[in-house]
């Protein structure tokens, strides 16, 4: 789970093995695999920290997650 803030300033625990797409419209938009979305305070770049660390927590450390994607 990861913690982020929604634009009220209140505090919203998120399952991060739900989260599909993370972007900025220019708010940090996150949509969970059940098609729910929340606006949040904390920039793309934090909120994929924030599941990287999450998911080394839990032992899935095989997980890749760029936030950055380079071309080939």
């Amino acid at each position: 789970m990861i913690t982020v803030t929604r634009l009220n300033h209140s505090k919203l625990t998120v399952n991060a093995l739900l989260i599909e797409i993370v972007e900025e419209v220019p708010d940090t938009l996150i949509t969970l695999t059940t098609g729910k979305k929340f606006l949040v305070l904390e920039s793309a770049e934090q909120v994929i920290g924030q599941i990287q660390t999450y998911l080394r927590t839990i032992g899935v450390s095989a997980a890749s997650i760029k936030s950055n994607p380079t071309e080939e």
